[in-house]
This record gives C-alpha cells, structure tokens and sequence, in this order.
C-alpha cells in the first residue's frame, strides 16, 4: 500500500513538472515592463556602500500586543515586526508595481496564466540555521485557511490548488487567471517556519511569545511600552541585490506613544528620532520647536503616489430613505465649501479629490474617450445623460464667506426631490424634518465637519456630529448605522483589488465589505469586472476611468482632500540617500520602507 502511494505521488509530480516547464526569471509585473534586469546590484533608492551601526528611536500609536504577525486576529502585529521574517517577493519603491525574489530566486507565469511557479532561494535559512522550503511555504498556507477567519475565503476564491513539486519548487493553479493584485499578495504572504510549531499548532494566534524569524532583525526586548529589534548578523539575505544599502541600523526601537501631544514633547525633548507630522497646524509650527541637544532638527517633505483616491471622504447610506435620490445627495455635496476649510484650518495644504483615483493614469478627465465610450454606450439607458456631456466638476468657492451661489444651487437640487422649507426647517412632503447625523470616530474631524453641519442649517437641515470609539466605529460601520460617515476611501496603486470590496453589489449590504454607502449598480459591477479581470493595464486604466465617472456622477460620496505628502521632522544623525524616484513607498508605512535606507553617520554626530 505504501508503495502504491508513493507510485501515486511520483506520478502526481512528474505530472506537475511535465505540463509546462518554469521558466524562471528574477522578477515580475503583469502591467509594466521591469525597470531592473536579472544582473542588478542594488535598487538606485538604496546606497550599497552605507555603513552599518549606530541605532534608530521612533514612536507609535500601535500598542506591543503580539508577535504573530496576523492581522484581523483581535490585535494587530508589532510595529517594526516585518523586519524579522523575510516575504517571498518585495516590491520596489520606484516602479509602480514591480516584484523582485527575497526568499525567492525565481518566479515563472504559464503561458495560459492559469499557474504560478516560485523557487526558493538555496541560501535561505531560518535564524536558527535551518534552510527556507516549501514544507513552510505549504504550512503557512494551510494555517493561514485553517486557523485565520479572513484569510480562507480570500485565498479559496482564487486560489485552486497549492502543490509542492520538491524543497524548493512549488506551483499555485488559478481558478481562473493570474492578475497583478495575485502576485501583490505574494509580498505580503506570512512564511512560517514549519518545523518550529508542533502538530495542530496556530501561528497565526495572537501571542507576545518571540517567534522564530529569516529577516534581518530579531527581537531582542520588549513590554507594552517598546520593542527593540536588533540586526542579525549573519543573515542570509545581507548581499542579495534587494537588500543591498537596506537594513543598517544595529538597533531599532519602537516607543508607544498613545497621544500625540505626548509624542510631539517626547521628541522636541530627543527622545526619538523622527516624527511624522499629520497635523498641518503643527508642521507650520514646526520652525518654532526649541532645540535643547546640539543636534540640527531638519524638516522634509515626500510626495508619493503608492496611495491614491480619496483620503478622506464623507459617505451616504444610501440604504435610507433620503439618500435614495441622487438630487439629495448632489445638493448636500455642493453645500460643502471645501475652499473655505482649507484656507481656514489646513493653510492651504490640501488638494480635493475630483476622482476616486486621483493622482494617477486611472482617474478620469474631461470627456469620455473613445475607448471609454466603447463601455459605456451599451448602458446608456441606465447612465445620466452627462456622464457623456460634461466633465465632472464641483463648486469651487472664492474660500470667503458663505458660498451662495453653491447653497442656491443645492436649495434647489432638494425642492425638485420634494423637500420644501417650513419655518427655517427642511421637509418632505409629510411635514417630516431632515435630519441627520454625520459620524466619525476621529477627535481632529471636528474641525472640518462644524462648518458643513453649519451650511446645512443654512438649507434648513438638522445635521449633528456623533463621535464614537474604535469599538463603536465597528459596528456602526458593519451594521451601516449611520447616515453618512466620515471614511477614508484611498487604495494602493493599481487599486484593481479594491474596487469590488468598495464599489460592487455584492458588499452592499451591511457586514460584508468596505461598500458602507451600498452602491448597486450594474454598470460599476461590469466596470470593476473588466478592470479586474484583464492584465492589461491599459484595458484597465480605460475600464477604471470609465468606472471613475460612474460613481463620481452617481454622487455617493462627498469627496473632501487627496492622499497628503509626508511630512517628517528628524534629528540630524543620518545619512539618506536620493530617494527622489521612490515615489511608491512611504517613509516608515509600506512594504519596503525608506526609513530602512538610511544610516546612522557618525562624522555628523561627532561634528555638533
């Protein structure tokens, strides 16, 4: 019997290895050629001869409860955590969707698409000396179904089979084809080391228990107030061309900072290094800042395209009954003067979100094309008339005052839907008032949300401000309580992923997805189809531009600013490299931070 199984099992891999042979290459992106060939040594964000040593101090909201590395398990990773166990693939900060071999060496795509071959680096070792194989490639995959809720039915909808060939050699079948937010998920696939969990063992489960990692950092202390990671000094993956010039720092510690006032004395005072200012009234103040080391405190800024869309946006339920009249949706979204809130309380910084991709080639832009005609023309009986007359745009007020000219116009949007005034009040037909209440869970969005509330009055409706905690927040938000929200709405670039968690019908009801205003609409669910479906980026960049116009029109958010430049203010121990062309990676956020990039200097330390 044994030997019949073993016949079987031979069979089953002469099979695997027969239908098609890999042709295995360093890299890979379906949408863009690689900027990198087979024989690079290092990418140009990176200095390959930046010195290791010295240490890094930065701060975070995240609190020190668990080492598992999972998310959605009740407690998010660590911060800092992904630098103790290496992903198969990273992506390069400056390509738009670029991914190169970590633990991997090779990747090979079938001709049909349909299959997904990945061989593993021979010199990957696990920080107990142990090599890297598939046998941890096929348990993490099996945990990852077995033990995580969110995990199995993401990967058991495209996922078909999971199959080992040998040590080093495994292929993923596709139910249907592979696109490019597929091989994306391979550089954020957990790889656990198989032989350190005994039989039935969860390692995803949320636990403060120091794993075993491959990355170039292990951790060495911890509490609920910090981690310190420090670097593995024979790490395997030192000399590979992705990791040339990164990883630096002999130490890095991670300080919990709950409150951010807190945080901005802790580090005027030296107690870290960087800080990432998200409060622009605080970075115009920054020039002020006391400086008691002799240490320079510089202050910069990085435009980056890796996230786009809507940072902020305000949503409707279309689930109730007002907001089922796209007239009442339109009117409330012209009676907000984002002008005037951004002159008053953002100085000026901010920049509105006229699309759901902006700040990209997917956003949409005057009038149809032709390609984008091609879409739509066979649904023109269920679009408005001037998704093809005219090109979207919103009021834009003198930043002065009250914007009349825009509140006219919304007064009369809400009478042709039948609300009329009574005594100061807006109501419908039954003498029933409008009310409603706009909810967040964000302190800061105060500011921003009083003076629309205050234009509502003006139309006669009773808008209030509900703030809620994190707890709250989730079920409000799965239970769709509310009647409209203030969300964020931005998505990595290329968003394809995204689009069917946030826009389609089948996440519009409550508890299933990131659909919180309830679109259903046909159209946007063909449109999300085709953008997900080609891996042409651009057969897609058509389809989103077309799909961009749907939901802009279909007024079912109020789009408020697009996705922000960092702002940073650091001490001047460092040395950075030009990372002026990694405009795909946040600082300390991301897959392949930048922060990772620099060095401690020593000549600048000893100099001051």
């Amino acid at each position: 019997m044994l030997q019949l199984r073993l016949l079987f099992t031979l069979l089953f891999l002469s099979s695997v290895c027969l239908a098609e042979k890999p042709y295995y290459q360093h890299g890979i992106s379906l949408i863009h050629n690689l900027k990198y060939r087979a024989d690079f040594m290092h990418f140009t964000f990176a200095n390959p001869t930046a010195p290791k040593g010295g240490s890094l101090t930065l701060s975070t909201t995240f609190p020190i409860r668990n080492f598992s590395g999972a998310w959605g398990m009740g407690a998010g990773p660590a911060p800092g955590l992904y630098r103790t166990n290496d992903m198969l693939f990273v992506r390069s900060a400056d390509e738009l969707s670029a991914l190169y071999g970590l633990l991997a060496d090779g990747i090979s795509l079938s001709t049909d698409q349909k299959s997904l071959f990945i061989r593993l680096n021979p010199l990957a070792r696990w920080h107990d000396g142990v090599p890297v194989t598939t046998r941890d490639l096929l348990f993490s995959y099996n945990a990852l179904k077995s033990f995580s809720p969110t995990s199995r039915p993401y990967l058991d909808s495209w996922i078909e089979s999971f199959d080992v060939i040998n040590d080093r050699e495994l292929v993923i079948r596709h139910r249907d084809v592979f696109t490019q937010s597929n091989l994306l998920a391979m550089t954020t696939y957990p790889v656990k080391p198989a032989h350190y969990y005994g039989r039935g063992d969860d390692p995803f489960e949320v636990s403060l228990e120091i794993p075993l990692g491959s990355g170039p950092y292990r951790i060495t202390s911890h509490d609920r107030d910090h981690v310190q990671y420090e670097r593995v000094e024979d790490y395997w993956g030192r000399d590979l061309p992705v990791n040339r010039g990164r990883h630096n720092f002999d130490k890095i510690r991670y300080d919990v900072y709950q409150d951010a006032t807190v945080a901005r004395e802790a580090f005027r005072k030296g107690l870290f290094d960087l800080y990432l200012e998200r409060d622009i009234r605080y970075w115009h103040a920054a020039n002020d800042i006391p400086t008691p080391r002799s240490v320079r405190l510089l202050k910069d800024t990085r435009q980056v395209d890796r996230i786009i869309g809507q940072q902020w946006s305000l949503v409707f339920n279309t689930n109730r009954e007002k907001f089922r009249d796209k007239r009442v949706r339109e009117a409330l979204t012209l009676a907000y003067d984002f002008e005037w809130q951004n002159r008053t309380l953002q100085h000026n910084s901010q920049r509105r979100a006229l699309s759901y991709f902006s700040s990209s080639m997917l956003a949409a832009r005057g009038l149809p094309s032709e390609e984008e005609l091609l879409l739509l023309t066979p649904f023109r009986d269920q679009i408005p008339e001037r998704v093809f007359t005219k090109a979207y745009q919103l009021p834009i007020s003198t930043g002065f005052g009250i914007n009349r000219t825009a509140l006219e116009q919304a007064r009369q949007l809400l009478a042709d839907a039948g609300w009329v005034i009574d005594d100061d009040r807006l109501q419908d037909k039954d003498g029933k008032p409008f009310k409603l209440d706009i909810v967040t869970q964000h302190p800061w969005a105060r500011r921003i949300l009083l003076p629309f509330i205050k234009s509502l009055g003006i139309l006669g409706i009773d808008a209030r401000l509900r703030l809620l905690e994190t707890v709250q927040t989730i079920r409000v938000k799965q239970q769709r309580q509310f009647d409209m929200f203030l969300n964020d709405i931005s998505f990595v670039n290329p968003p394809m992923a995204s689009l069917q968690y946030y826009f389609s019908s089948e996440y519009a009801e409550p508890g299933t997805g990131a659909n919180l205003g309830g679109i259903r609409d046909p159209v946007v669910d063909f449109l999300i189809e085709r953008a997900q479906r080609t891996p042409d980026m651009d057969i897609a960049s058509v389809a989103c531009q077309a799909l961009d116009r749907i939901l802009l029109w279909g007024f079912y958010h109020i789009p408020l600013n697009m996705p922000e430049e960092e702002r940073f203010l650091y001490w001047d121990n460092f040395g950075r490299p030009d990372d002026s062309a990694a405009v795909y990676e946040y600082l300390t956020d991301g897959q392949t931070r930048l922060i990772d990039t620099w060095w401690f200097d020593d000549s600048k330390v000893w100099s001051q």
